[in-house]
């Protein structure tokens, strides 16, 4: 009689695998150890909390308004502080844990543009700390939590946009097709700061400190204004020269959505302020510039919309399989919405409320889309999170 220990090690089965105690009541399913869930956290998760939180800062400037709007945009911006507190924890515990992972991530050239929403996802709650904090928290502390995630975000933002070209220039290898939507992503912040910016302007009294922050938010306009332009062909060039690549990478062609709407946006926050702010004609010469420089920039980002909506919807038909990729359908279509609205509200045009109030429609649908895949591949699967191999 044999047992077996007398069979060659290839035939002894595994030892069932037993399911840990988050696993009994059905979460992370897929994971061996609850701790595993941190162990390949990167930066790319802080795009679900910018998702998250422009659905509630564009209720914010929609034509409609509405006490149940308001409620909705309260409620969505709470979730996205709660998903912000609980990805900076993680992120900690990741660094402490697995040290050589997270320093690897400034190794990777793809991984490494996703350190720009580390910065965007600050401020995109800082900002909604003004427009829905202050009757929630009172306007002492709203303001406080606003200007430490703004301070705090553009400073790590502008790291992000001055160190990770660098790494590119210097440490990464980069190929000749290798430009694609995420590059973007590293020098986006500082766009995000001079709109964010602009909504703490308001809070200021007429001074010097006034005219030096919202200056300071114009340069930031343009710092990320030229980067990106140096950006654009190069991605445009990729796609023409060598089509767009994996179907997992394809929702990133929607990043470039993300510093055209968002320039459009800055450039009518900072108008909005300039007066009482800048002497004229500069602050009149502002309202010019959001409409001459925002309408073609509008326009531009229509059309790259639509452009990217084509290739994404040929992938689809073949194989689109979900990642945190798909987050990259939220925050760029939430930024062309309160482009839309600024403008908009600028020059009184019906057309541009429809085109807002449609875009809005279609950022909640794909957010409830994305959020809840996520959740169920984060929380219930937990694949999302698992050790790669």
């Amino acid at each position: 009689m044999t047992t077996h220990l007398d069979r060659p090690a290839a035939e002894v089965p595994d030892p069932p695998r037993r399911p840990h105690a988050l696993a009994r009541i059905g979460l992370l399913r897929d994971l061996d150890r609850p701790g595993d869930a941190v162990s390949s956290l990167g930066p790319n998760w802080f795009a679900s909390v910018m998702g998250t939180g422009i659905v509630g800062g564009a209720v914010a400037t929609l034509p409609l308004r509405s006490p149940a709007l308001t409620a909705w945009g309260t409620a969505v911006w709470g979730l996205a502080s709660v998903l912000l507190v609980v990805l900076v924890v993680a992120a900690a515990a990741h660094r402490l844990r697995f040290p050589a992972r997270a320093r690897g991530h400034a190794a990777d050239p793809v991984a490494a543009q996703f350190y720009g929403a580390v910065a965007m996802a600050l401020m995109t709650v800082g900002a909604g700390a003004v427009q829905f904090g202050i009757p929630v928290l009172g306007a002492t502390a709203a303001l406080a939590a606003s200007w430490t995630l703004w301070l705090t975000g553009t400073a790590f933002g502008l790291l992000t946009a001055v160190g990770v070209p660098y790494l590119m220039i210097t440490r990464h290898e980069i190929g000749p097709d290798a430009a694609f939507g995420g590059w973007l992503m590293p020098v986006v912040p500082p766009m995000v700061s001079a709109a964010d910016g602009a909504l703490l302007v308001a809070h200021l009294a007429p001074g010097p400190g006034r005219v030096t922050l919202l200056v300071a938010c114009y340069a930031l306009f343009g710092m990320s204004l030229f980067a990106t332009l140096a950006l654009l062909p190069q991605i445009w060039n990729r796609l023409v020269v060598h089509g767009p690549g994996p179907a997992a990478t394809v929702p990133t062609l929607w990043i470039v959505l993300g510093p055209l709407g968002q320039s459009v946006t800055a450039a009518g926050l900072l108008a909005n302020v300039a007066p009482g702010t800048l002497p004229e004609p500069y602050a009149a010469g502002a309202a010019v510039f959001a409409v001459l420089y925002g309408v073609p920039t509008w326009g531009f980002a229509m059309l790259w919309m639509a452009l990217a909506a084509a290739v994404t919807v040929r992938t689809a038909r073949r194989r689109l399989p979900f990642a945190l990729t798909w987050w990259s359908f939220t925050f760029p279509v939430g930024t062309c919405v309160t482009g839309t609205n600024l403008l908009a509200a600028r020059l009184g045009t019906p057309a541009l409320d429809v085109v807002a109030v449609a875009l809005y429609g279609l950022l909640v649908v794909a957010w409830a889309v994305v959020a809840a895949r996520t959740a169920h591949g984060a929380l219930v699967r937990g694949h999302l999170l698992a050790p790669a191999p």
